[in-house]
């Protein structure tokens, strides 16, 4: 291809070369520079790739996209452009042929629930028979395989890799988390969502290397409504309005619970069977639906709203929908491992006081005969997480059960000495068991009827790690290792 046909959409300047120039490959980390790449210079945070110029041209790189002025050897061409972070998106969105327009997109952005809001939305649409690809915190999926990806939202030429990828092996949608960061850092510039979904927003992700302030922050989320055709919307949120001021979409729908809204929620009611907890509803509006969704937790609702009404804009089957909301599972997320007559035990990725509050609140709705709670906190990291979240286990639970959590290079001892603390002054009960895998093994050998177990703070994650090193450690898999090893049914 001609540099020149990478170029749509990007403003730029030649400054010497020729946009003839045949290109292969889109590259911005210099290790992969290449005979027959464009390499694109950034300046990070902590590194300017501009430095590396003489580097990749002496491994062949003919074609440079920079930010500045810049000395380049004779027969490179050098083109400018006032952001190379954006150039890098729609360069990679047209070295993969521009995949994404080819597929039907839904991003998804807020604080919390993207996760399950697109998990949520993918099972609504493989119940309808869709192929669907998926992007986010737990991974890029497509088909059976799942990828890891450093980032929520991949850098642009990764993010369009998976789509080129997603669109060969049949899918005809992909649902996406877009981070704040994503915006802020343009690795979805070029991408028009054919839907948009704000799921909420509370203060998160500010500080020296996320977001200046609040307000930046609101500003990046809301940079959503402008890059999409049809948006939908948490009208219960405080910001709501806030973040679809200005939108661009061509239509905009709301949801939320008891508000009149476009996808309204009514007639809540929590549920605790053998083998489901989760909570029944009433849908009115657009859509009239009476949802059993099991997963559970007021939150909830709102996630399966937007996953209701992307399917009603859709035109999906009602069955398929309802179908999909009883039995969707995310792994991590009020994820229920086991549950009998006896007791059930719920794992869940809250990792902080203000998570672990919201977990404990929704779990205390369900009366259980004692709310029992499995955690520690992560090593190398801010103390005060572990006060925070020793005070809110001591106030809230019946019985914590401190254990280790990716101590990193601390001791597991020091850390529980920390949490135990702040628990101690609320008069909670507790029990320290610094082994992960026997806390779990004591939450379910000493449960009694009625008890609910939560064990928090890893959640998805398939590790432990301490002194540098990772093992593999999955939640689930103990708790349904010990069920076997104790006999429970």
């Amino acid at each position: 291809m001609q540099i020149r046909e990478w170029l749509t959409g990007v403003n730029y300047k030649l400054i010497c070369g020729d946009l003839n120039s045949q290109v292969e490959e889109v590259v911005y980390d210099s290790r992969k520079a290449a005979s027959g790449a464009v390499f694109v210079c950034m300046k990070g945070t902590k590194v300017d790739s501009h430095m590396f110029i003489p580097d990749v041209c002496e491994k062949g790189v003919k074609v440079l996209i920079t930010e500045r002025e810049v000395n380049a050897p004779e027969g490179v061409t050098v083109i400018q452009v006032e952001n190379s972070r954006k150039a890098l998106a729609y360069l990679s969105a047209a070295r993969f042929g521009n995949p994404v327009k080819q597929m039907i997109s839904i991003g998804v952005t807020g604080t919390k629930g993207k996760t399950t809001t697109t998990h949520m939305m993918k099972a609504v649409l493989e119940a309808a028979g869709k192929k669907v690809g998926m992007i986010g915190t737990t991974g890029a999926v497509i088909g059976k395989e799942t990828f890891p990806t450093r980032n929520t939202t991949p850098e642009s030429y990764e993010l369009h890799q998976y789509f080129y990828e997603m669109k060969k092996a049949g899918c005809e949608y992909v649902i996406m988390e877009v981070s704040s960061q994503g915006f802020k850092m343009d690795r979805v510039a070029g991408i028009t969502f054919d839907y948009g979904v704000f799921t909420n927003i509370s203060p998160d992700h500010i500080g020296p290397d996320e977001h200046a302030d609040f307000l930046e922050y609101l500003s990046c989320k809301a940079m959503l409504f402008k890059q999409c055709r049809i948006g939908l919307y948490n009208g219960d949120d405080s910001h709501g309005k806030q973040i679809i001021d200005g939108a661009l979409c061509k239509e905009l729908f709301s949801f939320g619970i008891e508000g009149g809204w476009d996808y309204d929620a009514s007639h809540i009611r929590h549920v605790s069977e053998k083998g489901f907890v989760g909570m029944e509803f009433h849908i009115t509006g657009k859509e009239q639906l009476k949802v059993r969704l099991g997963m559970p937790g007021r939150f909830n609702i709102y996630n399966s709203l937007a996953a209701a009404a992307l399917g009603d804009r859709l035109g999906l089957e009602k069955e398929a929908v309802l179908k999909a909301l009883k039995e969707v599972r995310v792994n991590g997320r009020m994820e229920i491992a086991y549950s009998s007559h006896d007791f059930t035990v719920i794992i869940d990725y809250a990792h902080n006081a203000v998570s672990m509050e919201s977990l404990l609140t929704t779990l205390r709705a369900y009366n259980p005969k004692r709310l029992v709670c499995v955690f520690g906190c992560g090593g190398n990291r801010s103390k005060d997480r572990r006060y925070s979240m020793g005070e809110i286990g001591g106030k809230m639970a019946d019985l914590c059960i401190l254990t280790a959590d990716n101590s990193r290079f601390e001791k597991t001892e020091d850390i529980i000495n920390d949490i135990k603390g702040s628990l101690e002054k609320t008069g909670g009960a507790y029990v320290e068991i610094p082994d992960r895998r026997e806390a779990i093994e004591y939450s379910m050998a000493h449960a009694c009827p009625g008890d609910l177990i939560a064990v928090i703070g890893k959640g998805h994650e398939d590790y432990q790690e301490a002194n540098g090193v990772r093992t593999h450690f999955l939640d689930r898999e103990v708790v349904e290792e010990t069920a076997k090893k104790l006999g429970l049914q």
